[in-house]
């Protein structure tokens, strides 16, 4: 019996849950989360969190926000969900050295003119990532990817190193010069 009610209460706040989250910033989830919690009882974080997949001290934060326990519920700005300088801190605040070791990385295989504004780079992101982990550096191809064009780095190729077979001009010469060696052929065996 106690399962089945539970099952039923998930399913419901889990709907509620979904009708709202997607017009709710990270601060209103967690309230609507923690106000879930504090109808339910015994065991409601847990119930909550399987519910709506918010973690649980998540949703212990928000009870504790609602219940005016928590020690900085107003410290944030109007406006903003979090204070100044919450968050997760960007990659280049926490290893100085990245940017360096990148642009040492790009700058020698970088394409373009010297004098625009605009570069690029031959390399792969993820075979930079790759040389970057060996110079110690914990960084994803994601990060360097965002990191590039910040640095002036376009990630896409010139034009130049794009010719080739797949250029439409190069498959039209392509196929004369085979049909002429093909009538070559058939008049020589004739």
């Amino acid at each position: 019996m106690w399962y089945h009610t539970v099952m039923k209460q998930m399913a419901e706040i889990k709907k509620r849950f979904e009708f709202l989250s997607s017009i709710l910033d990270e601060r209103g989830r967690r309230l609507l989360a923690a106000a879930e919690a504090l109808t339910l009882g015994e065991r409601s974080i847990a119930i909550v969190s399987r519910a709506t997949g918010m973690s649980r001290a998540v949703i212990a934060a928000g009870v504790a926000e609602l219940r005016g326990e928590a020690a900085d519920t107003e410290s944030a700005a109007p406006g903003r969900v979090r204070r100044e300088g919450g968050g997760r801190k960007k990659t280049t605040e926490l290893d100085p050295t990245l940017v360096r070791d990148l642009e040492s990385l790009v700058e020698p295989v970088t394409r373009g003119d010297p004098q625009s504004p605009l570069r690029w780079t031959i390399k792969s992101v993820r075979r930079l990532e790759e040389e970057l982990k060996k110079m110690g550096h914990k960084v994803s191809y994601r990060t360097i990817a965002r990191m590039l064009p910040e640095m002036g780095y376009s990630l896409q190729a010139n034009s130049k190193t794009l010719e080739g077979a797949d250029h439409p001009d190069a498959m039209i010469s392509l196929s004369t010069s085979t049909k002429q060696q093909k009538n070559s052929l058939a008049q020589a065996i004739r």
